[in-house]
C-alpha cells in the first residue's frame, strides 16, 4: 500500500487559527472525496510559529502509486489541489510505504 506524506506550509497571510480550520475542517470535505483513497489523517502544529518549515501533516493511503495518480486526476484530485495550493505556500509529498514498529 501507498503512503502519501504531504507536508504544509501555510500562506502568510493565515492566522494558524484560520490555517487550523482549513486543514481540520474545510480541506478534508474535498480530500475524502477522492476516488480509491483508503485512510485520510492530517495533523496540524499546536503553538503557532511563523518560522516553523511546515505546519501540518497530511497523510492519505492508496492501493498503489496508479490509483494515486487516477484519484488526482479527477475532478474531485483537481480541485482538493488547488484548495491546498491556495491555502499553502509550499507543499512537498513523500511517496512512502509504511512499516509499523509499535
Amino acid at each position: 500500500m501507498l503512503k502519501v506524506v504531504s507536508l504544509l506550509k501555510r500562506k502568510e497571510t493565515l492566522t494558524l487559527v484560520e490555517f487550523r480550520n482549513w486543514a481540520s475542517e474545510e480541506h478534508p470535505q474535498l480530500g475524502k472525496k477522492l476516488p480509491g483513497m483508503r485512510h485520510y489523517r492530517m495533523s496540524v502544529v499546536l503553538n503557532d510559529d511563523p518560522e516553523l518549515p511546515y505546519h501540518a501533516v497530511s497523510e492519505f493511503w492508496f492501493d498503489d502509486n496508479d490509483a494515486r495518480v487516477a484519484a488526482f486526476g479527477t475532478p474531485e484530485g483537481k480541485a482538493a489541489a488547488e484548495d491546498a495550493a491556495a491555502h499553502c505556500s509550499s507543499r512537498v509529498h513523500l511517496l512512502t510505504e509504511e512499516k509499523i514498529i509499535i
